[in-house]
């Protein structure tokens, strides 16, 4: 599905493809370390630049701190709080092997400090989520037909992404989840994007032909579609971090099914309900309540930088290049 994004957000194709499918994360994140280190080794960069928290990102950071190239984090310092998450995992090992680290948020910022890293080393520039987000949501206007294709009106159904292993992995989360929604699909429709992993679990629950019958369940879609259903609903419910985000972007109120957020700022500015996964009135109610009143105020959304977070991040490497010896 990457050649999707490839296409239509129009990126040169990379110079190395690694070919490491789905696995355990120890195993994934093994042989990542692996290929990558060789391809260092073999390009001997200046720097080596790692974005998030998956882990392709915790095997570029380890690969090249062991060869000790200089690491740069984007989307540096962002926390949850629990380390049962395999991500939380991955952005404090990769945020205290970097050298450089982008962060998207003061609260961000805040948390590198207050883990003892250097201050010298960490550099608020806003998300460069938000760039994409400018620069993309016009370009879906004018090329995304997904509306139509599907019959949609403008804020006339809800968008749902469920693909967490602990929603999906865990029968009675998943049967919350979906009865809950099938619930808010009597009233308005619910439309959802079926990841294949969400796809098996419906499948192994025995679920998928009802949830079938009553969500309009679709195929994964490229990036401009999504962008463009994220902007057209009326509420986002999801377990997405990056789904979240977009959905302030595009000012839409969103329910996040999960215990925690590492955005925590939405939650705190009432754009963002973080919503328990394991009832389904608990789901049906919050989502109910916000489609009848979003109680929800304009805020600065200056919070994730002003559009540019990207020339900023260029800018602090080029400079760091130019003067290594002070770092």
């Amino acid at each position: 599905m990457s050649e999707v994004f490839f296409d239509e957000l129009e990126i040169p194709q990379p110079d190395y493809h690694l070919g490491i499918g789905s696995g355990t994360h120890g195993s994934q994140t093994g042989k990542m370390l692996e290929a990558i280190e060789a391809v260092l080794i073999q390009e001997q960069p200046d720097w080596v630049v790692v974005y998030g928290d998956t882990n392709s990102t915790l095997a570029g950071a380890l690969a090249a701190a062991k060869l000790h190239i200089p690491v740069a984090h984007v989307e540096a310092g962002l926390r949850s709080f629990n380390r049962k998450m395999p991500k939380e995992i991955n952005r404090v090992l990769t945020d205290h092997s970097s050298d450089l680290l982008f962060a998207p948020t003061e609260t961000a910022v805040k948390n590198l400090l207050h883990e003892g890293i250097p201050e010298n080393k960490v550099h608020l520039v806003g998300d460069v989520m938000y760039d994409a987000a400018l620069y993309y949501g016009a370009k879906a206007d004018t090329q995304s037909q997904i509306l139509s294709k599907l019959g949609l009106s403008p804020k006339g159904y809800i968008l749902a992404t469920i693909h967490r292993s602990e929603n999906t992995d865990d029968a009675a989360r998943l049967q919350a989840i979906f009865q809950g929604l099938m619930q808010v699909d009597q009233k308005i429709p619910v439309v959802l994007p079926l990841h294949p992993r969400t796809r098996k679990a419906l499948e192994r629950e025995n679920l998928f032909s009802e949830v079938s019958e009553s969500l309009v369940l679709i195929d994964p879609v490229g990036y401009l579609d999504m962008v463009m259903l994220e902007k057209n609903a009326c509420l986002i419910a999801t377990d997405s971090g990056g789904v979240q985000k977009e959905a302030f972007f595009y000012r839409v109120p969103c329910v996040t099914l999960r215990e925690e957020t590492e955005w925590v700022e939405l939650v705190e500015m009432g754009w963002n309900s973080l919503v328990p996964s394991n009832d389904k009135n608990i789901i049906l109610k919050y989502i109910q309540d916000l489609l009848k009143s979003p109680s929800i105020e304009q805020c600065n959304i200056q919070i994730y930088g002003n559009g540019h977070a990207a020339t900023l991040v260029l800018r602090r490497l080029t400079e760091k290049d130019a003067n290594r010896e002070r770092y």
